[in-house]
């Protein structure tokens, strides 16, 4: 199974599904954040049957209370999801008496409120708290690694494998916030976190393989040896994946219910992308690396060959 001959594919493949939802997700210069990140109120109401406004209407209401920053959507359930800036328990009182009002009885089904310092600092912690483990992550490997040749690459390659990982979840949420209203809330940040590791670990159990068959095999060429690594690898990754996670993944994302729905599809396509990662795309960077294959990617390298 020559699994390295079709790497380009699988690079491409990758980036077919990074691209459209990066620009999905940036878009309109907005990131779609929720209110654990950008502070604010939260507030979920369901109307008596038959009663329950258009989100314009109660966006109007907001702003005739003098709050501007507001965005209104129905759910799957027929309740209405409101998001605004931060809100006091009074203003919030008002404004739910004012929807009363105006548009029927109500019951409150979920209210959320975070401050902006708390959403800035939970914002910041979450970037440091990625970029310590991934320094972390390339000093072990190095260390771990030290007694195969380059062995910083492997820190290195576990890296680009984890970010691209990285990638497809926020590409997914991009998809997801432009067709289903998806935001990225504290769930999100677990979910990135659990896949994170789940992806780190996945990866080093390949590159173990890798410097064991280097010490046994150590007249064969290194693209063979990975090769050969990652076809020893491949059954224990995806049966491990599937048999563990993936299937209650799964069930989880159809019958687990709305709240649960969009962290349960983000971890279940991160954990999958974590799996096809260090098999499809870091094992083959390294190859990528050793061979400096770069040098050929637009001609120039086999121009000078042949001159």
């Amino acid at each position: 199974m020559n699994i390295l001959g079709k790497r380009y594919i699988f690079f491409g493949l990758s980036l077919l599904i990074i691209i459209p939802g990066l620009i999905a997700l940036f878009a309109g210069g907005n990131v779609p954040l929720s209110v654990d990140f950008t502070g604010g109120s939260l507030l979920e109401v369901e109307f008596t049957a038959g009663t329950t406004p258009q989100p314009a209407q109660i966006i109007t209401l907001y702003q005739e209370a003098g709050i501007k920053d507001v965005r209104a959507q129905t759910t799957e359930t027929g309740t209405l999801l409101i998001r605004s800036e931060f809100l006091e328990d009074a203003e919030r009182d008002a404004i739910l008496q004012k929807m009363e009002e105006r548009f029927g009885s109500l019951t409150v089904r979920r209210v959320d409120s975070v401050g902006p310092t708390i959403g800035e600092q939970v914002t910041q912690r979450a970037a440091m708290a990625v970029g310590v483990a991934s320094l972390l992550v390339v000093a072990f490997i190095a260390w771990s690694f030290r007694g195969v040749q380059n062995a910083f690459r492997y820190g290195v390659c576990a890296i680009l494998a984890m970010l691209h990982d990285v990638a497809i979840i926020f590409a997914v949420t991009g998809f997801g916030s432009r067709f289903f209203g998806w935001e990225i809330d504290a769930l999100f940040l677990t979910a990135l976190l659990t896949v994170i590791g789940f992806s780190m670990q996945d990866t080093i159990v390949v590159f173990d393989r890798i410097r064991e068959n280097a010490n046994i095999y150590r007249r064969l060429e290194y693209e063979t040896l990975v090769n050969h690594s990652i076809v020893q690898t491949l059954q224990r990754s995806i049966n491990t994946q599937l048999m563990t996670v993936e299937f209650m993944l799964l069930a989880m994302a159809l019958i687990g219910g709305v709240t649960l729905r969009e962290f349960s599809i983000v971890l279940l396509v991160g954990l999958l992308s974590g799996t096809y990662s260090s098999i499809f795309i870091a094992a083959p960077i390294l190859v990528v690396w050793e061979k400096q294959e770069w040098r050929t990617w637009f001609g120039r390298g086999k121009r000078a060959a042949t001159a």
